[in-house]
């Protein structure tokens, strides 16, 4: 694949080790107010020359571990990044594709979705934090987006501080 111009830096921010403080909302989409906390460990790496990037993850519920990945690749005609979510309890599903870009430091990708059958609206938001802790954010929107209610935030550390 021929390119003019170099590969995107937008997820240079996350390449390399973290532990991963997670908290996420116990019930979605229903007025829960109490969240869960656990701890994770992720590692992202680029791929396809700079064009992506795949981050592993080891995510440490309280009703056990799993292991999750995310696969990014960047269109350089649409100017966008689409994220996929792959749950290793789940290996062989994908989730839908948010898809979206950076603006000043902080990253917004959407995606229609479904939500035990009914239709939602997903919402990724990446702030590459001041002092080097990256945040990420999960919402659902059950209104086409006029509301959003926050069901996952994880806190990134580096994993050799």
């Amino acid at each position: 694949m021929t390119r003019n111009d170099s590969a995107p830096t937008d997820f240079d921010f996350i390449i390399g080790d973290w532990r991963v403080q997670h908290e996420r909302l116990d019930a979605r989409l229903s007025g829960c107010t109490s969240w869960t906390r656990f701890d994770g460990r992720s590692t992202t790496h680029k791929i396809l020359g700079g064009w992506g990037n795949v981050e592993d993850n080891l995510l440490q519920l309280p009703a056990g571990p799993y292991r999750a990945a995310a696969l990014r690749s960047f269109d350089p005609e649409r100017g966008e990044w689409a994220i996929w979510w792959l749950d290793g309890r789940a290996p062989h599903q994908l989730d839908v594709p948010v898809r979206g870009r950076f603006t000043e430091g902080v990253g917004l990708f959407y995606a229609d979705d479904e939500l035990d059958g009914r239709p939602i609206r997903v919402r990724f938001t990446w702030h590459v934090a001041d002092g080097g802790q990256p945040r990420w954010e999960q919402a659902f929107s059950a209104d086409g987006g006029d509301s959003w209610e926050t069901n996952w935030r994880m806190r990134f550390i580096r994993a050799d501080v």
